[in-house]
Parts: structure tokens; sequence; C-alpha cells
């Protein structure tokens, strides 16, 4: 397994090791003590799993309070998925990072307490795996727009299919209540 640390100072990229053979292939998801062994501390308190169609968008969404911290998978298909920086004094406020998920590479990305998460659908369909490491509270639930101009997102598409929910987001800099940065 190897951690490839990201733009952003918490987020990263795990790498599994893949075992191919004749039958297909065997990976790891998730290893308790490989993790710690890299210095993540994780702890999965729910898995959900959401099915998109293509230039479906989903996010920009955090939960706060009661935050979550989401090891991303894709299971089939292919993601454009976004973090961002959205904690109150952090040098990094407000700044995004992306990267693209796939079921071939079969990367997963970490996504720590006290960002927003978001991706578009660039496949036909995706599966897309999110391990939380803390349970779904729906009135936390927050919506950032998906084209808020403070953040600046370089979508690869200009009009993505959005619930309503997302629709009616919020841009970041009008949030009132949002996690603190701890150095």
């Amino acid at each position: 397994m190897k951690i490839k640390k990201l733009k952003l100072d918490g987020p990263c990229l795990i790498e599994p090791k893949i075992f191919y053979d004749n039958r297909g292939f065997l990976y790891e998801t998730w290893n308790h003590y490989k993790f710690l062994e890299k210095k993540l501390k994780i702890s999965i308190a729910q898995i959900t799993n959401a099915y998109s169609k293509k230039n479906v968008l989903r996010g920009l969404h955090f939960q706060y309070p009661n935050l979550q911290g989401k090891l991303i998978s894709v299971l089939n298909g292919r993601i454009f998925d976004v973090v961002v920086d959205i904690r109150k004094g952090s040098p990094t406020f407000g700044k995004w990072f992306s990267v693209i998920l796939n079921s071939k590479k079969k990367r997963l990305l970490w996504i720590p307490e006290g960002f927003a998460h978001g991706y578009l659908v660039l496949s036909k369909s995706a599966d897309v795996s999110y391990c939380c490491t803390c349970k779904y509270y729906p009135k936390n639930q927050n919506e950032i727009i998906w084209n808020d101009p403070f953040i600046n997102i370089k979508w690869p598409i200009k009009k993505p299919a959005i619930s309503k929910k997302d629709a009616n987001g919020i841009e970041l800099n009008k949030i009132k209540n949002l996690p603190k940065w701890k150095k």
C-alpha cells in the first residue's frame, strides 16, 4: 500500500497493492493496522454507496457539527473528485484540489474531517463507496454551491446534473458555522 500526500494538508491518495491471477484480482480497501502503520488514524462508523449517471455532480458536501472523514473509492466507473479545505483559520481555507478516481486503478482518497467533498461522474455511470468516520446526521448536512466563485473549481463541464438540494447550496464565505483549523 502506497500513501501519496496531496496539495492540501490532510487528504491523501492510497494506492492498494492489487493481486491479479487468471481468476481476476483481489486488493484491500481497508486494513486498520496498515493504515495505523502509515499514521492514518481512521475509524469507520458507516459505509454508504452511491450510483450516479454521467455528468451527475454530487456535492460539495460536509457535515457540521459531527464532522465526517471519508475514505472514497470507485467500484465501477470514473469520477472527477474534488476536496475543499473549509477549516476556518487554515492557511489553505477555500483552496481545492481534484483527482481522477476510477475502478481500473482502484486508488482510494482519504478526506479527513474539516474538508468539503464533491464529485462529477465522467463515465457512463459510477458506483462510489464512502467509508465515513461518523454516522450521517441529516440535520448537520451542509452544501456549498458547486460553482462558488470564491473556490473557483475548474469542473470539466459547465452544466452538470445536480440535485435540488445541491442547487440550493450556498457560497463558502456565507456559511457561519464551519470547523476550526487546529495546528
